[in-house]
């Protein structure tokens, strides 16, 4: 599929789920919570947390703890959903986004798993490993001033897909805190989209070396095509998970009862 005919496509399912958003506007609350858990579960595992998908909905709906699971990964599941709802939450305010909403997300993240870094810029270098060598990111003292540009420009910025992509490599690029980045970074960008009326998007355990190598490829000066092509991807399969939903939760018009046939009518 072309690049143009995916973005006609997302178009066209956007359409329709604005229409069929007004006749439910119910409709999607049981599908946002499971969602949520997933989001939850998707975007931890790509960080390593080592919870199942089933074991997550556990820890997060009944508080189970899982035999043989670290704690952290317990209290890094029950982070991110709480920062999802906090998510959501800033997604029905009408006023810009701001630097401390960012930090607030961070907070909420790493709070229960790391509270000594929880919603505080990094104060130690931060680098990773990639195909072309170690990739260092910009100093701790760049960092203010680097989230200040940031935040001054997703406040102007329209709701849109772009902006929510370009969102996440910006603060993956920035890499504010010491851990929790990449974590942080969806959650940004799944603000955006549901600002924008668009669902969330879920990074699966499967897309991570794909997701990994695009988000290298754009740190190395390589473009962000792959990055780009890889959630609008995702984004038109979450679309068609949407409205499926959405279409099932539609009231179901009631026939028309039966019209009698002349011949039983009663003689005057």
């Amino acid at each position: 599929m072309t690049e143009d005919t995916l973005l006609q496509q997302i178009a066209a399912k956007k359409a329709e789920l604005d229409q069929l958003r007004a006749q439910a506007p119910h409709g999607l609350d049981n599908l946002n919570r499971s969602y949520d858990i997933e989001l939850t579960y998707t975007s931890n595992a790509i960080e390593g947390n080592t919870l199942t998908a089933a074991e997550t909905r556990m820890v997060v709906e009944h508080g189970i703890t899982i035999g043989g699971k670290p704690l952290k990964d317990h209290l890094e599941a029950v982070g991110h959903f709480e920062a999802l709802r906090y998510v959501r939450d800033l997604a029905r305010q009408a006023e810009p986004l701001r630097e401390a909403d960012i930090r607030n997300l961070h907070r909420l993240v790493m709070q229960r798993a790391d509270p000594e870094t929880a919603g505080r810029y990094a104060d130690q270098g931060r680098y990773v490993e990639t195909d072309q060598g170690r990739h260092h990111f910009p100093s701790p003292a760049e960092v203010p001033a680097l989230m200040g540009d940031f935040a001054q420009w997703l406040n102007t910025a329209p709701a849109t897909p772009e902006t929510a992509f370009t969102a996440h490599r910006r603060l993956v690029e920035i890499h504010p805190f010491n851990d929790g980045n990449g974590r942080t970074a969806r959650l940004v960008m799944n603000l955006v989209l549901l600002r924008g009326g668009y669902p969330p998007v879920a990074v699966r355990p499967q897309d991570r070396p794909a997701y990994i190598s695009a988000l290298q490829d754009a740190q190395a000066g390589r473009g962000s095509a792959g990055f780009d092509r890889l959630l609008y991807e995702r984004l038109d399969a979450t679309l068609g998970e949407t409205l499926s939903a959405l279409r099932e939760a539609l009231p179901r018009p009631t026939p028309p009862a039966p019209s009698k046939p002349k011949g039983d009518e009663p003689a005057p």
